[in-house]
C-alpha cells in the first residue's frame, strides 16, 4: 500500500526549522497540482537551491512538513507569482502522480499524498472561522493560530470505511459512477455520531441494498488525496444478498467470484489489497 515504504519511514513530527540548499521544497499551484521534475520517467523533487526565488518577492512562506529517512521536505506558500526552475519538469495532479508513476518511485508518491493533505489544509485554513483574523503558524507544533481570539486549529483528518462485503466464494465490487475507472468496494464517509462499525453497515444498505454481519476490521491507511484516513472491514452478506444499487453513486455493483475478481493497476490501495486478499483466499 501507498504507506509501505519499508526500509524508508516517515517522521511527521513537528520541526520549527528553515530549509536548507540540499533540502526538498513542494510547489502547488492554483489547480491543485504539484511540480515535479522527471528523469527518464520517474519523479523527483528539485531542492531549495534548484529553484531561483526573486529576493524582492516576500509574501512567500516556507513550511516544514516533515522528513523520509534523512530527507527533509518543506513547502512554498503564498507566491503572488511562481518561481522559475532550473531543471525541466511539470505540474502533475496527485492522481496523475499515482496514475504515472506508480511502481518506479512509490516513495516520492506517497511524499506527494502527504505534502498534498497537509497543503490542503494550509490553504483552506487562512482565517479564523470563529472570528475572521488572518491565522498564524504554530512555532510548537502542528497547528494554526489565531491571533484576535485564541483559536487553534489542527489538520483535518477525515474517517472513512472501505467494505470487502463477501457472500460465499463472492465478494461484492463496484465502480463509481464518476472518478476513478477501476473495480472498487464499497466505501463512505463516517457520520457525525457514528461508529466505523455502523459506517460499514450503513454505506453498504446505501450503496447497494445489502444488509451485513460479522463486520471485523482488517487494516487501515493514511490516504491524502482525500484527506482521509481509510479504515478497512470485512464483513458477510446478511440474507440473499440481493443488489439494489444507488446509480447515483455507483455505475457498477455485482458479486464477483475470487477466480473472476480484476485487481486494480497497481498496490498503492488499501481497496485493491483486501480485493488481492479475497481473490487470493487469505480472508
Amino acid at each position: 500500500m501507498i504507506q509501505d515504504i519499508y526500509p524508508s519511514k516517515l517522521d511527521n513530527s513537528y520541526k520549527n526549522v528553515k530549509p536548507r540548499d540540499e533540502d526538498f521544497v513542494l510547489l502547488f499551484n492554483e489547480e491543485e497540482k504539484i511540480y515535479v521534475a522527471v528523469n527518464e520517467g520517474k519523479m523527483r523533487f528539485l531542492t531549495f537551491a534548484d529553484y531561483r526565488i526573486d529576493k524582492a518577492e516576500k509574501s512567500f512562506s516556507e513550511v516544514y512538513l516533515f522528513s523520509v529517512d534523512d530527507k527533509r521536505y518543506f513547502l512554498l506558500n503564498n507566491f503572488t507569482r511562481y518561481p522559475d526552475c532550473d531543471s525541466a519538469g511539470d505540474y502533475f495532479t496527485i492522481r496523475e502522480i499515482r496514475d504515472k508513476f506508480s511502481g518506479e518511485d512509490d516513495v516520492n508518491i506517497y511524499v506527494a499524498f502527504t505534502a498534498y493533505h497537509l497543503w490542503k489544509w494550509y490553504r483552506d485554513n487562512r482565517f479564523c472561522g470563529k472570528c475572521g483574523t488572518a491565522l498564524l503558524n504554530s512555532e510548537k507544533e502542528r497547528a494554526l493560530i489565531c491571533p484576535g481570539c485564541g483559536n487553534v486549529i489542527y489538520p483535518r483528518i477525515n474517517p472513512a470505511v472501505i467494505v470487502g462485503v463477501t457472500k460465499g466464494d463472492c465478494i461484492l465490487l463496484t465502480r463509481y459512477r464518476r472518478g476513478y475507472r477501476h473495480n472498487a468496494l464499497v466505501a463512505g464517509f463516517t457520520e457525525i455520531g457514528e461508529t466505523l462499525e455502523e459506517t460499514v453497515a450503513r454505506e453498504v444498505m446505501e450503496e447497494t441494498g445489502v444488509r451485513v454481519k460479522n463486520i471485523r476490521y482488517y487494516k487501515s491507511q493514511p490516504w491524502g488525496m482525500a484527506q482521509d484516513i481509510l479504515v478497512g472491514f470485512y464483513c458477510e452478506a446478511d440474507g440473499d444478498g440481493e443488489i439494489h444499487m444507488d446509480e447515483n453513486e455507483l455505475k457498477y455493483a455485482e458479486w464477483v467470484k475470487r477466480e473472476d475478481i480484476e485487481l486494480q493497476p497497481n498496490n498503492l490501495s488499501l481497496t485493491n489489497e483486501m480485493m488481492k486478499m479475497f481473490k487470493d483466499g487469505n480472508s
